[in-house]
């Protein structure tokens, strides 16, 4: 008897010691200084670039800033020089966007600093996608290149975990992003020993990777709105109608993607997708305005500083042109990562709600819409929730968001995701 309840007691997991954790510290720590470093400066030399070509430029020209004659000239010129780096630049600046999620592959050294320049590129130019994918691409092909050959003796495996971690917790400026991303991709894997010990390395990359970002950027993702207090019910069935729009909202571009990606590929040619791209996003930027243009960050800390100083048509508008935007942009060949002008439509449906019904608090609004429109692009639960509650500094918003995901999961779960294989289908 004792030894069948002995069998049947279910085994437990050892767990790893410390002096074999220990020895990762300090790679994991240069890989997040490293990859954080590359971080800040694309995007310094980005926003360098961004007020030359949209500042100083047009001013010297006596053109608008962001007059539609400019909008146009600039989103066709970026897509012409996009296009001339994927055309010509060694590794044409990586495989197709659309195929790339944040789970990037291992480029070779080659291929990194065409990317790098693509997506500098585009940041400053104005096309609706973010820094998140190329970065992490560059980065872990950068970790496992020098890595490689500065440790030849340690896992392969180890390099582009660290890299990836180290990314996203300098883009968010907290290794907590890092941790939900990096336990997703675990939960999918058959791993060896405790879950912390598997995300000891990767937390200590996220960890000097945001540290170093705080140091030298000082990020913040907190609009600013006002505190919602004590939720109440109105407040719960907001944020379940909210975020179950925005997840509807999203499948919308979803569905669309694999069919806009086959048009711009029709065209066969860098030189003609990204122009041709770019004209269509100078079109859109003329219907939506100058707002729905670049990554997305700095326009929604814009419509959160004043909730009530657009209509609810306007904030409309702008739901649908962005979404339209982040679509395009990721489908005509630009490198770019799909996350954060997804959190600008999110916000601005949101705030859509917000002006048709005056009891939607603005907070309620702007979390639940971008939790419902991040769930249906990335199809990350925890950070969907995780970006979706440091948006509102408000400890009650947290309940509201778990128990909205849930119906806004289940429109979403199973159904074709933003990233496509390589012979243009959607993946499930």
């Amino acid at each position: 008897m004792v030894q069948d309840s002995a069998q049947q007691a279910p085994s437990v997991t050892p767990a790893t010691p410390a002096r074999a954790l220990l020895p990762a510290i300090l790679p994991a720590l240069v890989v997040g200084v490293i990859s954080s470093l590359l971080l800040v400066g694309v995007e310094v030399a980005a926003e360098e670039l961004e007020d030359v070509l949209w500042r100083t430029v047009p001013d010297a020209l006596g053109i608008g800033r962001y007059s539609v004659a400019w909008m146009f000239v600039m989103l066709f010129a970026t897509g012409v020089a996009v296009g001339l780096v994927v055309w010509k630049v060694p590794g044409h600046a990586g495989p197709d966007p659309a195929t790339v999620g944040l789970d990037a592959p291992i480029l070779p050294p080659v291929v990194l600093p065409g990317l790098l320049l693509a997506a500098a590129l585009m940041l400053a130019g104005g096309p609706s996608l973010g820094p998140e994918n190329p970065i992490i691409a560059v980065n872990v092909g950068l970790a496992v290149w020098l890595g490689g050959r500065v440790l030849p003796r340690a896992p392969g495996r180890i390099w582009p975990v660290l890299a990836e971690a180290a990314t996203i917790g300098a883009l968010f400026g907290t290794p907590v992003a890092a941790a939900l991303v990096i336990s997703e991709v675990l939960a999918r894997q058959e791993t060896r020993g405790l879950l912390w010990d598997n995300l000891f390395a990767p937390l200590t990359a996220a960890t000097a990777g945001s540290l170093t970002v705080a140091l030298i950027d000082h990020p913040s993702f907190d609009l600013n709105l006002p505190s919602i207090g004590r939720p109440g019910w109105s407040d719960l069935l907001a944020a379940i109608v909210i975020a179950s729009a925005g997840a509807l909202l999203g499948m919308c571009a979803v569905r669309a993607f694999p069919y806009v990606h086959g048009a711009f590929g029709r065209l066969r040619h860098p030189m003609l997708m990204l122009p041709a791209g770019g004209i269509v996003l100078g079109g859109l930027a003329a219907l939506g305005g100058h707002l729905t243009l670049f990554k997305g960050l700095d326009e929604i800390a814009e419509l959160a500083h004043d909730p009530d100083g657009w209509s609810a048509g306007e904030f409309a508008v702008m739901t649908v042109v962005k979404l339209a935007a982040l679509l395009v942009a990721a489908s005509c060949g630009f490198r770019g990562g799909r996350i954060f002008p997804a959190v600008f439509v999110g916000t601005a449906l949101g705030l859509c709600a917000h002006a048709l019904v005056s009891g939607v608090h603005p907070s309620v609004g702007v979390s639940a819409g971008v939790l419902g429109v991040l769930l249906a692009i990335t199809r990350q639960g925890w950070i969907s929730l995780f970006v979706a509650a440091v948006l509102v500094a408000s400890p009650g918003i947290i309940a509201l968001l778990c128990v909205a995901s849930l119906p806004a999961w289940l429109l979403v779960t199973g159904r074709p995701q933003m990233q496509l294989r390589q012979d243009g289908t959607s993946l499930r």
